[in-house]
This record gives structure tokens, sequence and C-alpha cells, in this order.
């Protein structure tokens, strides 16, 4: 259990101690309706012990959240507990055999002149693999802005390491599995939001006629997308903002917590950039479409550590716990309704 997880759920409890049932029924508990109720608890008991003692021998992601550590005023044991919140499996993981913090901070800084250099993605996909635990700690336990963690760690903020940080964390790959699940279950999707009536089904209607008539595939994503928003009751404007080029220094100033950002010479026009903004900077550029700025935003946001948009919050849960199959045992009433209604 602690491999996968160091702050287990209560689900995840129980699905152990079943599966400890299955395999060994002579241990099951007369007077119990499951069987395993009592096997549930003592692993609670003995997941909180394990933390205990692992804590004292310093593992990072206990560590970070004993008393000393905490802010003044959080002086209850269970104040701000920084732990997995999106089913990230790789949370604060160890540091690798014979490295420390110095020799890696020593590494991050080697790394800063590696990126100058001409065709060396190499060396650098292999440097960002090897400092990845000092990376997570300076996250989560540090929580620095935006712009000042970007200047530290340049080599992120590009798609193929955003694509390599997700799957560290989380040991799924991003930008695949996204764009085939949404594919996969785009007909289905455009189905269920065809049959929406009112002010909100027409709303939908017309971000799907823009579909209809052209045959970009990312262009249909990137419908499938708004509709969705949209279908969730929430602001697509408010999100994915269009500029035009003589406007385009706007975006940083306009977008606040996070967004995603098109500029156009004309209005109807091709996009000459997309890019992404979080906390008013510009952190991609020239990602190529809308839907390819989401996911990169989405991995970005394991990467950071950073909390869903609150303008977007259903939509982004839907990603996470449906398509991309991420901690999708509970479910927000409105995702659960849809998904019941896609998987029919």
């Amino acid at each position: 259990m602690m491999k996968y997880t160091k702050y287990p759920q209560d689900y995840q409890c129980e699905e152990v101690a079943a599966a400890l049932m299955r395999a060994h029924p002579c241990l099951g508990h007369l007077g119990s309706k499951t069987r395993f109720w009592g096997w549930k608890q003592s692993l609670k008991y003995k997941m909180q012990n394990y933390r205990t003692k692992l804590g004292r021998l310093g593992h990072p992601e206990i560590r970070v959240n004993s008393l000393k550590h905490k802010r003044e005023g959080q002086g209850k044991a269970a104040a701000n507990i920084k732990k997995p919140r999106k089913a990230e499996v790789n949370y604060i993981p160890l540091h690798p055999k014979g490295k420390t913090t110095e020799s890696l901070e020593n590494k991050r800084i080697a790394l800063l002149s590696e990126l100058k250099k001409r065709d060396n993605e190499v060396v650098i996909k292999a440097t960002m693999e090897k400092t990845f635990s000092h990376r997570r700690l300076e996250i989560v336990e540090q929580r620095p802005m935006i712009g000042e963690f970007k200047n530290r760690w340049p080599a992120l903020f590009q798609q193929s390491e955003v694509n390599a940080e997700f799957l560290r964390i989380t040991t799924k790959p991003l930008q695949s599995k996204f764009m085939s699940q949404l594919d996969h279950f785009s007909d289905k999707l455009i189905q269920i939001f065809k049959s929406k009536g009112g002010v909100k089904g027409q709303r939908i209607k017309d971000v799907l006629a823009i579909k209809d008539s052209c045959d970009n595939i990312n262009t249909r994503r990137e419908c499938i997308l708004r509709s969705l928003v949209i279908y969730f009751n929430e602001d697509p404007g408010s999100f994915f903002k269009e500029y035009l080029t003589s406007a385009a220094e706007d975006a940083e100033r306009d977008i606040g917590v996070m967004g995603i950002y098109t500029i156009r010479r004309d209005g109807d026009g091709e996009s000459e950039d997309v890019g992404i903004v979080i906390e008013g900077i510009k952190v991609l550029t020239d990602v190529g479409s809308v839907i390819m700025g989401f996911i990169m935003l989405f991995g970005l946001i394991y990467a950071l550590d950073l909390s869903f948009p609150d303008n977007l919050k259903y939509t982004f849960e839907f990603f996470q716990k449906v398509i991309m199959n991420l901690d999708g045992h509970k479910l927000n009433a409105k995702i659960q309704q849809l998904k019941i209604k896609l998987f029919a």
C-alpha cells in the first residue's frame, strides 16, 4: 500500500481488506457483514503507525506534514496536510540513491547551462529525470510563485517535459491517453450534447456548428471541449480568450489565475499563437491548438501541484476522473450523471 500512496483513502483500505479476504477466506471476521471490516480498520491504524516511523526517519512526503514544518498558528497535526489529491502516485519521491539535496541543486544549476546548447534534448531529459525528487519537494514544500519557479526550472516549461513530468507523477501518459480517450468518447458526447434543450442546448449547437463546417480534427476536439464546458454550466469565455495580433500583450494582463489564449491576425483567420497563462505569466507558447493547450495546462496543474481553476472545475474534474481515469471512485453529481449517459 505504501508503494502506491502514503495517505490511502477509505475505499482503498477497503479494497485491500477485501482482496485479503478473497485470498485467505479463513481470516474472515464472524459477526461482520463484509467479514473484513476489522481488517480495514486495522490497516488504517497500521498505515498511521508506519507513517509515524517514516516521518522519524525523515521521509520527505511525511516530513513535510510534521508540526515543525507548519506555519505559525497551525499547531494541530491535521492542519494544512500536503498529500496527493488528484491520484498522484509519486507525490514527493525519495532522492535517488547516493544523491542529496545539495548535489541535486548543483545539477539544477548545471541544467541552466545545458539549455543554452543546441540539440541537447537527451542530456536535458536525463537531468530532469534525476532531479525530479528535488523539484517536487520544492513545489510542495515551498509553494513558489510561477514566475520564480519558471526562472529556476525553465526546462519544465516545454511540451515534451510536461508529458514526461506527468508520467513521473501519475505513471500514466498524458497526451496520448488524453487524445485517444477523448476521440473514443467524442461521438457519444456529441450525441448527448445535441439532445440538450433550452438556452444551453442552443449555445452548444452553435459551437458544434463550427465542427460541422471544418474537417480539422483539432477543431472538432476543441468544439467538444467548449461544448462540455457549457454543458456543465461553466463559461468558456472566461477561460478561453482570443486576441488580435495588435492586442497580443493583453493576454497576460487579462488572464488572471489561469487560462488559454489564441492570437489571430484577423477575427476569423488561422491562429498565429496559442498559449497558456498562469498567474499572469505566459508559461507556454506556440502549443499549436486550443485542445493541445488544454492538455498541457492539465499536465502543468499536476507538475506544479495546483488546484483546478474555479471557473472550470467540473470540466477539469471530468477529464481527470472519467477521461484519464485518475481517482474516479467519487464523482460530483453533475459528472456522475454525464458518466452514466456516456456509458449507457
